[in-house]
């Protein structure tokens, strides 16, 4: 299952990063495309927006066990910063802790209050 949260969700929309897009990033992730494994549960993936290359669009960090639990936790674009602190490299490691720990009931209580969102699946 691949989630979001909120904050991530937010600046997603913001950002015009589709769910489709996000689903092809842990499809790549899954055969091994992935720009940094960072410990943690973190990895960090480049998407690349329409119209735009990978190399000066989005960067995100998802938390992950790499099997069935995938959530998007940080985006930014190149152009906005260069990468993440330690402290914000730390924090997301707990965060992914936190969130790959969940049971499926937690999950849907998350899903319910709104602090995850499930990435949509087309039909």
């Amino acid at each position: 299952m691949i989630f979001k949260t909120r904050n991530f969700a937010r600046w997603a929309r913001k950002s015009r990063l589709s769910d489709s897009l996000l689903k092809m990033a842990v499809l790549e992730i899954q055969r091994g495309l992935l720009e940094a494994d960072l410990g943690g549960g973190i990895v960090e993936k480049r998407i690349a927006l329409p119209g735009r290359g990978k190399r000066g669009s989005t960067r995100t960090l998802l938390a992950t066990n790499r099997n069935d639990r995938w959530f998007f936790v940080f985006g930014f674009e190149k152009n906005e910063r260069v990468d993440i602190s330690e402290n914000e490299l730390e924090s997301l490691k707990k965060l992914a802790k936190d969130l790959l720990d969940l049971t499926a009931a937690q999950i849907a209580v998350s899903l319910g209050e709104g602090s995850l969102v499930e990435v949509e699946h087309e039909a």
